[in-house]
């Protein structure tokens, strides 16, 4: 299985750029979400519009896991935002998601940053029982802002 590629919101471009999301100190979640939910429709800017979140049980709770050890790096004409993996343990049953998303959780309306397509086949990605699921983020960070300069 394959993960796709994580790709911003529409509005999140605008929030980075005017500061209304600050990569440099607000706090961010990522959230899982399932097949029937509408979270790969780049033109929603909250959670609360956010179809099927997976349910309050089996060792996730609702709203996601607080992402860790966030960074916003510059090198050359490359930013980047990176955090530590993000994992939930099952427990008393089978977690099963198809998409990821991560928000501002420091923002009042939980303003979306990106989603993520956790199998690009499509199919669900399941951890039953006692298992894992990890979202495991690229070693070159989640996502990079760069351009080139102009004279």
């Amino acid at each position: 299985m394959a993960a796709g590629k994580w790709k911003l919101y529409d509005t999140a471009k605008v929030n980075i750029g005017n500061g209304t999301t600050d990569l440099d100190t607000h706090n961010f979640r990522i959230a899982l979400f399932t097949s029937s939910s509408n979270a790969n429709t780049l033109t929603n800017s909250t959670l609360s519009q956010l179809t099927n979140q997976v349910a309050n049980a089996n060792g996730y709770t609702t709203g996601g896991n607080l992402l860790a050890s966030v960074t916003w790096t510059q090198t050359g004409g490359t930013a980047t935002f990176d955090a530590a993996d993000s994992t939930w343990t099952a427990s008393g049953g089978s977690l099963t998601a198809r998409f990821a998303v991560i928000y501002d959780d420091t923002s009042a309306s939980d303003a979306l940053l990106c989603v993520c397509l956790l199998d690009t086949a499509p199919a669900d990605v399941t951890a039953t029982d006692g298992n894992t699921l990890t979202i495991q983020f690229n070693a070159s960070g989640i996502f990079t802002l760069s351009g080139a300069t102009t004279d």
